[in-house]
């Protein structure tokens, strides 16, 4: 329980960094490179706020380019999620998107886990 909520907390932390990035790179890019550079640093800094503090370990290469299916996870998730509130269920865009990303963290927080932690020799 101790870890899915640190990883909860860091998906906030990481959210208000993305932001926080891509409204300053808003200042002197266009908004499609300010995002995509947001993201990116955002993801970094993700990676090693999740390995530090909500599974503890060592940081290394392999997870950390492996660490990126955690991102397309959510993405898919949080895209079928405000498919389904708004298109299917009819409900309102504006709070879809809060909802879905909601739904998600349960999913992406196994995906984490598997990329995080070692596997376990059969």
């Amino acid at each position: 329980m101790r870890q899915i909520l640190t990883f909860a907390v860091v998906g906030v932390v990481n959210t208000a960094t993305y932001y926080c990035l891509y409204l300053l790179f808003l200042t002197g890019f266009p908004y499609l490179a300010a995002h995509v550079l947001a993201l990116l640093l955002s993801m970094i800094g993700s990676f090693f706020l999740n390995a530090r503090f909500t599974y503890r370990i060592r940081p290394t290469w392999q997870k950390f380019l492996l660490f990126p299916l955690t991102n397309v996870t959510n993405f898919l998730i949080t895209t079928a999620g405000v498919y389904l509130i708004v298109d299917v269920l009819h409900a309102g865009s504006r709070f879809a998107p809060l909802l879905a990303s909601a739904m998600a963290v349960p999913v992406t927080y196994l995906v984490s886990r598997w990329v995080m932690l070692p596997k376990p020799i059969a």
